[in-house]
């Protein structure tokens, strides 16, 4: 493997990990330069697409509205596969979600089991996420107690 394939590679594993900390972090303006101007981002939870979102602007937006309902996110990754073809690059991670949210007055916390789909481009010195399909396979509810 040369080394521009692990310098890609690792590149590629920091803008997940990025992804996870400042959406944890709800810094939604700094999670956007994560990705091209044109990005696709849809979610599909089981086999349901509930989200379609073309645009930085518009899944903007989306990501602020989001944060608002969520008081906590804790995120962790898991396993990242990257093919990487010249200046693009199609990878596959695993993570793992939390989101406490108040319903009723009470806290509740919610844990997401998620595989990311992605396309990324090489554009302006740095990766970029072109385009990202969330599949949410297991989601579990239930009260939280801080």
């Amino acid at each position: 493997m040369s080394q521009q394939i692990l310098k890609d590679k690792e590149e590629l594993r920091n803008l997940i990990d990025a992804y996870a900390y400042l959406g944890d972090e709800k810094k939604i303006s700094q999670l956007m330069d994560l990705f091209t101007d044109d990005l696709q981002y849809k979610v599909y939870m089981g086999n349901a697409l509930v989200v379609d979102v073309e645009g930085r602007e518009n899944m903007e937006r989306d990501f602020d509205e989001h944060s608002t309902q969520v008081k906590t996110y804790f995120t962790l990754n898991g396993q990242h596969t990257v093919q990487i073809d010249g200046r693009t690059a199609t990878g596959i991670s695993f993570t793992q979600i939390k989101m406490v949210r108040e319903a009723d007055g009470k806290d509740n916390i919610t844990d997401y089991s998620v595989r990311y789909d992605d396309q990324y481009v090489f554009q302006g010195e740095k990766w970029l996420i072109k385009q990202r399909t969330a599949h949410f396979t297991i989601v579990e509810a239930r009260p939280f107690n801080s």
